[in-house]
């Protein structure tokens, strides 16, 4: 059993009176643990067919299923091949809020592990733009993996300061999501060290930075266009707080009502700071003891007022080369068309920068776009994330297996295989999984050595 510190527990009861007893029993209860299925890659219906867990539906998202835990989804090969992303089911709403349309400018500020980027990105449909930033390198990195493993195109991957951003893109996205960095009371059942951690002294030290973070992403987000802040704690002060300190220093910021899931709650005008806001009761709580998840704070902002974005330098992209020539010949052999667009190298790899990109020199990059592959000597080779990003119909060149037959590719292990020669888009049950390429009846295994599942499973 969870053993929640002694602050907390009288904390929250000061704070909820007569409802403390079930909210504060909710943590005696198994964690609530949920998928979402990545549409950019299989439909509801077709994932319904196909998969082979205990699933109930998560009412607020049409994507996200709560699964049983026995069933293990993060050890199945549809993960690996990225039919799904594994989301805690109160996260789930903060991208339905943020509502993301295919052709947007969308910043994700606080982005890593990417649960709510991956969302954003199944809703854009492949259009428009996706600025995902991470501050630690390590998160940044898992952030950018996911963003490969979903088989996202229009996803630029950051590990920057909210400030140096700020600096460069004032006034440029159509949408800014600030999942902050928090005290992580809604982390408690599926981290119980979160609850050694925690302090009153972190809550109040997590407000500070929660405000600076905010008034950074304003800086980025267009006139009339929509910020969503979200916190997975329920502390007051880096809630209703933060908004309302928020809201004080920048009139031109209102908050949004949105229709809201019938057992979310509103936010409370009595836990903000200042009375002077209105409207703070539209902002949202998500409760543990209300609905079946870990509970999450969410409030929709639009921006009312501001100067207008200025036109700024664009990315510099790579035109007719050597190394485009090889990357053409590549895709002439082994795909039925060329992904086209404006070409960047970076080093040796080269991407697909997402259109309206501007100039990212000066600032760290982890992921610059749609990752193509790599320049070899003399040739071409394909990336991991060329191959989960691509379908059945859209290659020359194909060996598919099933759930039981793909696990030996997983482990790194080179087939025996019939055919011409080249590359092969690996597939399981007709998904995209990585590539093989065939020489003299050995299909050579290229699933990247730091995600091949152990030799014992």
């Amino acid at each position: 059993m969870i053993q929640l510190p002694k602050n907390y527990v009288e904390k929250m009861k000061g704070l909820l009176k007569e409802e403390a007893v079930a909210f504060l029993n909710s943590y005696k209860d198994t964690k609530s643990v949920g998928l979402r299925v990545n549409t950019l890659k299989v439909s509801v219906r077709e994932f319904l067919n196909i998969h082979p867990f205990t699933l109930t539906k998560v009412p607020w998202t049409e994507t996200g299923f709560y699964y049983e835990e026995r069933d293990k989804p993060g050890k199945h090969p549809y993960h690996d091949a990225g039919l799904y992303y594994i989301q805690e089911p109160s996260a789930m709403a903060v991208a339905e809020f943020l509502n993301p349309q295919p052709g947007e400018k969308i910043l994700d500020l606080c982005a890593a592990p990417g649960g709510k980027t991956t969302h954003i990105a199944e809703k854009m449909k492949q259009q428009g733009l996706i600025v995902a930033n991470e501050l630690y390198p390590s998160r940044a990195k898992v952030l950018s993996q996911n963003i490969e493993r979903m088989g996202i195109k229009n996803a630029i991957v950051m590990n920057e300061t909210s400030e140096r951003l700020a600096h460069r893109f004032g006034n440029y996205f159509d949408k800014v999501l600030v999942d902050a960095p928090c005290s992580g009371e809604g982390m408690f059942r599926k981290n119980p060290d979160a609850c050694e951690e925690w302090s009153l002294d972190h809550v109040s030290m997590c407000a500070i930075r929660q405000l600076d973070i905010l008034e950074q992403a304003s800086r980025m987000l267009r006139v009339g266009g929509r910020l969503v802040y979200s916190t997975c704690t329920f502390s007051p002060e880096e809630n209703e707080s933060v908004i309302s300190e928020f809201l004080k220093s920048n009139p031109n910021f209102e908050i949004v009502n949105v229709p809201v899931f019938k057992h979310f709650s509103s936010g409370r005008k009595d836990w903000a700071d200042t009375l002077a806001i209105t409207n703070i009761e539209k902002t949202i709580r998500i409760w543990p003891h209300h609905v079946k998840g870990e509970g999450h704070y969410i409030a929709v902002l639009t921006k009312t007022d501001g100067e207008e974005a200025i036109k700024r330098k664009k990315v510099d992209f790579l035109k007719q080369s050597k190394q485009l020539d090889l990357y053409f010949k590549f895709a002439s052999e082994y795909l039925k068309s060329t992904p086209k667009g404006d070409y960047f190298l970076f080093g040796d790899q080269l991407y697909i920068i997402p259109e309206d990109m501007l100039s990212f020199k000066g600032l760290k990059v982890i992921r610059p776009g749609w990752h193509l592959g790599t320049m070899k000597k003399n040739r071409f080779e394909p990336s991991h994330a060329l191959a989960l990003s691509l379908n059945v119909e859209e290659v020359a060149q194909k060996y598919s297996f099933n759930v039981s037959e793909i696990v030996p590719y997983l482990k790194g292990e080179s087939l025996y295989a019939d055919g011409a020669k080249g590359w092969y888009l690996i597939e399981v049950d007709g998904y995209s999984i990585g590539w093989g390429k065939l020489t003299d009846h050995v299909l050579k295994n290229h699933y990247p050595k730091g995600l091949r599942w152990p030799l014992n499973v």
